[in-house]
C-alpha cells in the first residue's frame, strides 16, 4: 500500500486531521484501515484481547489518557497483531520494546516510550467514540498514517 498522507489531504477535502502527537515506532511506516476502538487507563488487557483476534487489515486505534506512566503495547503483543493481520495500531499512551516492535511488518504509532508495563485488571472500553488530537474518532471509520500524521475519513479513500 502506497500513499502519502499529504496527497491524500490534498485530494480529499472531508478528511480530518490529528494534532502531530504521535511518534512512529513500526517498521510499517505507512499504514490504513477500519478502524476498531478501545478506551483503556494503565490496562493493555482489552489491547491484548483485541489484537489477539483477526484483524483483517485494520487499525486498532487506543485512548489511554495519553498517560505515560506504564506502556499499553509491547512486543509481544504487536507480534500478535502480526500474526492476527492487523495493519496498524495507535496508542494515545506509550508502547514499549520499540526495538523488537520497529522489526515487526506493523504500523505503529504512539506518544512515547517507556519500559514499564501496565496491569491486567480486565478494564477497558471497546467500540466507543474517542477524542483524540483535536478530532473524534467513531468505530468504522477509515484511518490514514504515514511519517507526515495522522487523518481519519468516515468512508475509504481512493489510494
Amino acid at each position: 500500500m502506497s500513499f502519502s498522507t499529504p496527497d491524500l489531504c490534498d485530494q480529499h477535502e472531508d478528511v480530518r486531521v490529528l494534532a502531530p502527537m504521535f511518534r512512529s515506532y513500526g517498521g510499517r511506516t505507512a499504514f490504513a484501515g477500519r478502524i476498531v476502538t478501545v478506551r483503556c487507563f494503565e490496562d493493555n488487557s482489552r489491547v491484548k484481547e483485541l489484537l489477539a483476534t483477526p484483524g483483517q487489515g485494520q487499525v486498532l486505534v487506543v485512548d489511554g489518557a495519553g498517560s505515560l506512566r506504564c506502556a499499553l503495547m509491547g512486543d509481544m503483543i504487536a507480534a500478535s497483531a502480526v500474526d492476527n493481520g492487523w495493519a496498524g495500531v495507535i496508542i494515545h499512551g506509550a508502547i514499549r520494546d520499540v526495538v523488537a516492535i520497529a522489526a515487526l511488518d506493523l504500523g505503529v504509532q504512539a506518544v512515547a516510550a517507556i519500559p514499564c508495563k501496565s496491569v491486567r485488571r480486565g478494564i477497558g472500553d471497546v467500540g466507543v467514540s474517542l477524542y483524540l488530537g483535536g478530532q473524534t474518532l467513531h468505530q468504522g471509520d477509515y484511518l490514514y498514517a504515514d511519517l507526515n500524521g495522522v487523518i481519519v475519513a468516515t468512508h475509504a479513500l481512493d489510494l
